[in-house]
């Protein structure tokens, strides 16, 4: 049976770890002085002045990925797309407890969370009318080109940095519009067509 009420939670718990981990994104940059949005690893922001703000906000976003997932589970029974919000949960809070210092770990982590978050985007279009679904699509797939794109470090003139925030914004971006359609949804008018889904 649907639950209108965990769909909603769930939405407010993907629109807040967005917020925050975009906002973190922002300020670990500040602190850390010299940083190169081109020529810097997101990751370098783990171990520099920066490292507190940058691994909580990372962790916090895939922990609240991770809490939404369960309430997207319990309202829609929709194992797939849970089991891939999960991962890519794990693979954000993996990246914010293991930092580069870390290397292997760290590199196995960024990889779950750069691909299962580009495919939780498209998978989540099965749970989204339009026009949010043509987002989930677009967004996912965005991000799943760029890791293709840094994979054969081709940065297209953005740097390894840049071409990485390719990968990385359009998930955390998308999970705030994703967020705010759940959050959003009508108990009468949507229900039904979501169930059909």
């Amino acid at each position: 049976m649907f639950c209108m009420d965990d769909l909603k939670i769930a939405g407010a718990l993907l629109f807040v770890g967005g917020v925050q981990f975009v906002l973190g994104m922002i300020v670990a940059e500040a602190l850390y002085s010299g940083y190169s949005i081109s020529g810097n690893y997101i990751s370098d922001l783990g171990v520099g002045p920066s490292a507190f703000v940058f691994n909580s906000s990372v962790f916090v976003f895939g922990l609240m990925m991770m809490i939404g997932a369960f309430f997207i589970q319990r309202g829609l029974k929709r194992a797939m797309i849970t089991t891939l919000f999960v991962l890519v949960a794990v693979g954000a809070m993996g990246v914010g407890v293991f930092t580069e210092h870390v290397q292997s770990i760290h590199t196995v982590a960024a990889l779950m969370a750069f691909l299962f978050g580009g495919l939780s985007a498209i998978a989540a279009h099965r749970i989204s009318r339009p026009p949010m679904r043509y987002f989930c699509v677009a967004t996912g797939t965005l991000g799943l080109l760029s890791l293709v794109f840094f994979g054969f470090q081709e940065f297209l003139g953005l740097g390894h940095g840049g071409m990485e925030r390719m990968i990385t914004y359009p998930v955390v971006l998308w999970s705030i519009g994703f967020g705010g359609y759940l959050m959003a949804l009508q108990e009468r008018t949507t229900l039904e067509k979501v169930e059909q889904l």
